[in-house]
């Protein structure tokens, strides 16, 4: 059987469904390479207290996790929930043209807990991302949710600083962004200030920004706790 488990945000963070199957599982693979971990894979094993195999896009793409799991269980790590990345279908349909068992352990992402931050997630337009090739889509999503009020939430590719992320920001008339830092760790941040505010900050990875669409006034109340 293959297990898609999601890990959620902190290291302790699995769920004890999550973590009963990771005990039955022959191999267990850490999918790595869509996020900067907010702890170490050593801090992770020590959770799990089961040996970790580190997964990049190669070793998820070519479908090896999938082949390994018509004879035994193995697991597949994700940082946050499975399912968001379309890459984690993919082996399900595989899996599923091959008669291959999966059970998928949802867990928290940065999709529900950007709530935190007092915006209410009904109001969020499209979700878009800044590469980090020179791309500038994303700036257009972004004008596009404002057209109708609506937030904007904004993950940056792996590696990507803070000041970077808000150099690319500068094709978007923004007032005020909200920053939200290792969300969901002992580590967590969130910020709402003006573009020249936020350059002084020291940002912790992984992070995400938000940029408001129109607020309604207990959101801007919330917000204005972040000041």
């Amino acid at each position: 059987m293959l297990y898609l488990i999601g890990l959620g945000l902190d290291v302790e963070g699995i769920s004890q469904q999550g973590l009963k199957a990771v005990n039955k599982c022959e191999k267990v693979y850490l999918e790595f390479y869509t996020i900067d971990f907010p702890y170490l894979k050593e801090d992770l094993e020590k959770t799990l207290n089961k040996k970790v195999i580190l997964a990049d896009r190669d070793i998820v793409e070519s479908l090896k996790i999938v082949e390994e799991a018509k004879d035994k269980d193995i697991a597949l790590l994700v940082y946050g929930s499975p399912l968001i990345a379309t890459t984690h279908i993919s082996l399900i349909q595989e899996a599923e043209k091959q008669n291959i068992k999966v059970k998928i352990i949802h867990n928290a992402s940065i999709f529900d807990a950007v709530a935190e931050t007092g915006l209410q997630p009904y109001k969020f337009g499209k979700t878009t991302s800044i590469p980090n090739f020179k791309a500038e889509s994303f700036t257009e999503v972004i004008k596009d949710n404002l057209s109708i009020g609506a937030h904007s939430l904004v993950l940056v590719d792996m590696g990507m600083e803070f000041g970077s992320a808000l150099e690319r920001l500068k094709g978007v008339d923004i007032d005020k962004l909200v920053v939200c830092s290792a969300l969901g760790t002992q580590n967590s941040k969130i910020y709402y200030e003006k573009l020249d505010k936020l350059k002084n900050k020291k940002i912790e990875r992984p992070f995400c920004l938000i940029v408001p669409g129109k607020l309604h006034f207990i959101e801007e109340e919330m917000l204005m706790r972040y000041m």
